[in-house]
């Protein structure tokens, strides 16, 4: 269980200060956080749970979240982004999930586009962000990331094998360090994204941290199914991916490593 006099504590000189909303069990962080926000709730304000009983990924996939075994966390944003900008939210998202996991574990993740955090061809973690536009102009975002720390086991039926922190790095990870490095990537990312030229920052410090951006042979899964070999991200956060009839930029939908290719790790 969470601290939260300490989290309270280490968080104190940051924008989470005060704005921390602990609940043992709910529904979907995500869910509440955009019901907080539709209601006013202040950039910052973030709502963590031990147990979510109706998890969410993108697309509404399940996501499971048994009690003590993730960590399952939503923050409110309320940046002065045009809309246009919004794609590249949840690339942030990745950037500073990676980073906590890092700091948390010193295990390094590799990032799939659009959202997955994968440690070698094992998904770990997930990245949800739902937003709310105004006159072209960014509202609110609720930033969800979820993470597997403890999980021993998972289906295996699972499209990407899942894995948790503890298995990969062979020792428990504190899941409370992981909340407060998250929380502070999560900032910074934040503000980076508010400076000239962010898009073009992300996209090169993702194609450090991914082998999924550059070079790979996948399959698009969606609405722009496709095949073809990844080319970068395009200036609007896109993925372009290289195909026989030409460029496509994919915006939605995810990816998988295509068939028969060789895996790169």
């Amino acid at each position: 269980m969470f601290d939260l006099p300490s989290l309270e504590r280490a968080l104190a000189d940051t924008v989470y200060a005060s704005k921390l909303t602990f609940l043992p069990v709910t529904g979907s962080t995500n869910s509440d956080a955009m019901a907080a926000a539709r209601e006013g709730a202040p950039h910052g304000s973030v709502i963590f749970a031990d147990e979510q009983t109706a998890g969410r990924g993108r697309g509404d996939h399940a996501w499971h979240s048994a009690a003590g075994q993730g960590l399952y966390v939503s923050v409110i944003l309320r940046l002065p982004l045009p809309a246009a900008q919004l794609p590249w939210l949840p690339l942030a998202g990745g950037l500073a999930a990676a980073e906590a996991v890092r700091a948390a574990s010193g295990l390094a993740v590799d990032l799939r586009w659009p959202n997955d955090l994968l440690l070698g061809p094992r998904k770990t973690g997930g990245i949800l962000a739902e937003a709310q536009t105004d006159s072209g102009t960014l509202s609110f975002a609720v930033m969800g990331i979820g993470i597997n720390v403890h999980q021993r086991s998972f289906d295996p039926n699972l499209a990407t094998p899942g894995s948790s922190l503890d298995l990969e790095s062979g020792r428990v990870i504190d899941r409370q360090q992981l909340l407060i490095a998250l929380l502070e990537s999560l900032e910074r990312e934040g503000r980076a994204l508010l400076q000239p030229g962010a898009g073009s920052a992300i996209a090169a410090r993702l194609e450090r941290a991914s082998t999924w951006i550059r070079g790979r042979e996948v399959e698009v899964h969606g609405p722009q199914g496709c095949a073809g070999v990844t080319e970068g991200l395009d200036p609007r956060g896109f993925l372009k991916v290289r195909t026989a009839e030409g460029l496509v930029h994919v915006q939605t939908g995810g990816i998988r490593a295509a068939a028969g290719t060789v895996p790169r790790y």
